[in-house]
């Protein structure tokens, strides 16, 4: 089938607006630390239950050692850290801007290319970053009058709380290392094992995380919390089951830049999202300022 890296991309877009609004609901209930494990172990609930029918593995065990460090530290890196980050960001800045800051993870994937293997970046590479950058400096930032002996003076504030704006930063930062190593690591594998690889190691550094800050009790009592655990699952069966997966299916059927570049699109799709369902005002400032987000992605890679 022809473009079925951008057909899945297009699809990831969609599979990641849901779970960023669905998440962000049951991180502001059960909070985001227990949103973030307990959506692993039901994804790759869903996961094992389809690769079962689908492969005749339960568990990825035809795997080589390759694959397995390399998509470990990839799970690592995108779940555990990149996760931990994002999920506490939408409980302090929101999905919508925070995705909108996810925006930054494709053209940090090519400069960690650039850096690391060598990759050139052309003129246009450079313009899109500094496109998608001053879209997101024109929704987190504003300018506040301040008055001054000399009269009024302009200063640049952040119309958001910092610490949430870095986490979202975390999160692209790990989404994007997290998404360079996929690739190297799922090397003649099945994309759906390659998930569950991934997923396996984003649970295990959750689960050390926890136990070193006794976050057990938190857990346990999120479980049994009902409207939070229906979130999560929907969450849980769009983000760790297929989201993850039709993300690795992009990039290995469509290059990396195209499939980061339609699977950037989410702080757009998410706009109208949050309008209906949470009933959040959108300025035009935000909505020009996510179209350019977006735009200086596809730019980057043209």
């Amino acid at each position: 089938m022809r473009h079925t890296g951008e057909f899945a991309a297009l699809l990831t877009a969609f599979f990641w607006t849901v779970t960023a609004l669905t998440f962000e609901a049951a991180s502001r209930k059960i909070g985001s630390m227990v949103v973030n494990i307990l959506r692993l172990i039901v994804g790759f609930t869903f996961l094992s239950i389809f690769v079962f029918f689908y492969r005749g593995y339960l568990f990825p065990t035809d795997a080589g050692l390759h694959n397995w460090l390399w998509l470990s530290l990839s799970g690592l890196i995108g779940f555990t850290f990149g996760d931990l980050c994002l999920f506490r960001s939408f409980v302090l800045i929101g999905a919508r801007v925070s995705m909108l800051m996810m925006a930054l993870a494709p053209p940090m994937a090519a400069l960690f290319a650039w850096l690391a293997l060598g990759e050139k970046l052309s003129l246009m590479s450079w313009i899109g970053m500094a496109v998608t950058m001053n879209g997101i400096a024109l929704v987190v930032l504003r300018r506040n009058g301040n008055n001054t002996k000399g009269g009024v003076r302009n200063v640049l504030k952040f119309s958001y709380p910092v610490w949430g704006l870095l986490l979202a930063f975390g999160g692209a930062l790990g989404q994007s290392l997290g998404l360079v190593l996929s690739k190297i690591g799922m090397q003649g594998l099945d994309t759906f094992a390659s998930t569950q690889i991934r997923v396996m190691a984003g649970t295990a550094g959750f689960a050390l995380i926890y136990s070193f800050m006794g976050k057990w009790k938190d857990v346990m009592r999120g479980v049994v919390q009902v409207k939070p655990m229906i979130l999560l699952s929907i969450g849980a069966f769009f983000g760790p089951f297929l989201g993850v997966s039709f993300s690795l299916i992009a990039i290995r059927y469509a290059s990396t830049g195209v499939a980061s570049t339609i699977m950037a699109i989410v702080p757009v799709l998410i706009i109208p999202a949050s309008m209906i369902l949470y009933k959040e005002k959108i300025t035009l400032k935000e909505f020009i300022g996510a179209l350019l987000a977006v735009g200086g992605v596809a730019i980057f890679f043209l």
